[in-house]
């Protein structure tokens, strides 16, 4: 791990985008921080009353270029859960299959690991707005391609390292797809699409969908 992804380069477009997407960013990112602090707080403290481990959840994910950082999310699962539930769910998503049609493809639906607030914050999202801390270290963008477990890349088809051509995002195209989870296939074309329309009104668009399907439960990460 650690190698740098070869990917094509940008379109025309994308590419002068870049600079002013980072500055969307770094604004949006640092109101959100300010805007949200105390839902946050709230937050931290219902995590630390309902079961023992920390606040936060630090997992290794890989950003543009497949370059590995260290992503954020509040903890939803109880401390030293094992992943093999998730691998199943992850080679089953990769085959073309989604866990039904609920708001995660391949998350496994009934996780004995989740705890109670943790089914709550999975539902709405909540559990990742640690990742604006993300956004303004410039690993993440807040919208792009979802970041990738390196475990993911053993189902990998050769085609969908184009996703790692931008920062990963906290929300994106197919996380707002409102027909039903995109199987992992899906989701890489919905990626390559958005990366080869990036623009301004693309991702205000996007974020403008993300927000109301937050708030119904229905949005997809």
């Amino acid at each position: 791990m650690g190698e740098v992804v070869q990917t094509r380069t940008l379109p025309r477009q994308a590419a002068a985008y870049m600079p002013l997407k980072r500055a969307l960013d770094i604004v949006l990112a640092s109101l959100g921080l300010a805007v949200l602090g105390p839902l946050c707080a709230l937050i931290a403290l219902a995590i630390w009353l309902d079961s023992p481990g920390g606040v936060l959840f630090r997992q290794t994910r890989l950003g543009r270029d497949g370059r590995p950082f260290t992503m954020y999310k509040f903890r939803t699962m109880h401390p030293h859960a094992d992943d093999s539930l998730h691998r199943q769910a992850v080679a089953r998503w990769a085959q073309g299959a989604a866990d039904g049609d609920g708001p995660h493809p391949y998350k496994p639906e009934r996780d004995p690991r989740v705890t109670r607030v943790g089914r709550v914050l999975r539902l709405t999202g909540l559990d990742e707005l640690p990742q604006l801390l993300n956004v303004l270290r410039g690993e993440m963008s807040l919208v792009g391609p979802r970041p990738a477990i390196p475990y993911e890349l053993a189902h990998y088809r050769p085609w969908y390292y184009q996703r790692f051509r931008v920062m990963p995002g906290i929300t994106g195209l197919w996380q707002v797809n409102r027909h039903r989870a995109p199987s992992l296939p899906e989701a890489v074309e919905l990626d390559v699409r958005y990366i080869e329309r990036m623009s301004p009104a693309l991702d205000l668009a996007i974020l403008a969908r993300t927000v109301p399907l937050v708030v119904r439960g229905r949005l997809r990460f």
